[in-house]
């Protein structure tokens, strides 16, 4: 895992969470780690169980000079579309920071300019670089507990265990129960299921 990008920057490390979920908002967060940071369980979010994302999230929180978690919710990504609403997100993290990066680092490969903040886009940047990796737990596991507090609310979905990814539970509640407000209206028709077929 790499420390640093540009050894003479501020830099900020973003990345999103719950992009291909068909229910609930899309997280972003920004960190700034300091210079040397390092863990041993630190990787790519999505590699790494709940429980080591736990241990992490705590670690970065109490060791970053400065982090935000910024969400765009349902309507908005069904105005604007996912990777707009995503791009959106990480704007929103990045305003909230209490130290202004001089350099971004984005997960990925399409982002917009944020004011006049240069920035690099790296594919699959979280399981390269530290700060994005920060990035890539926080988003996730801040996410993760929405979901959690959502589907007490909505048990027949099983967003405590899914999420709002559309396994195969989540979709047949949804042919069977209908759609929610958190439901991305966008997302349901190229993920509908024939049941007959089950």
């Amino acid at each position: 895992m790499i420390s640093s990008y540009t050894n003479k920057l501020v830099e900020a490390g973003c990345d999103e969470a719950g992009r291909g979920c068909l229910a609930g908002p899309v997280y972003a967060a920004a960190v700034i780690l300091p210079e040397g940071f390092s863990h041993p369980l630190l990787n790519d979010s999505k590699l790494l169980s709940d429980k080591k994302r736990r241990i992490l999230r705590d670690y970065i929180e109490k060791n970053a000079l400065a982090y935000a978690v910024g969400k765009i919710g349902e309507k908005e990504i069904d105005r604007i579309n996912i990777l707009n609403a995503s791009i959106k997100a990480m704007h929103v993290a990045i305003r909230k920071l209490k130290t202004t990066p001089e350099f971004l680092l984005i997960d990925g490969n399409q982002f917009k300019p944020y004011k006049r903040i240069p920035y690099e886009c790296l594919v699959k940047g979280d399981s390269k670089y530290a700060s994005i990796a920060a990035a890539s737990i926080l988003a996730k596991t801040y996410r993760d507990d929405y979901m959690v507090l959502l589907s007490r609310k909505f048990p027949q979905y099983g967003w405590s265990k899914n999420k709002g990814y559309g396994t195969l539970a989540h979709r047949i509640a949804l042919q069977n129960q209908g759609s929610t407000r958190h439901h991305r209206k966008t997302f349901q028709v190229k993920n509908s299921i024939d049941l007959k077929k089950i």
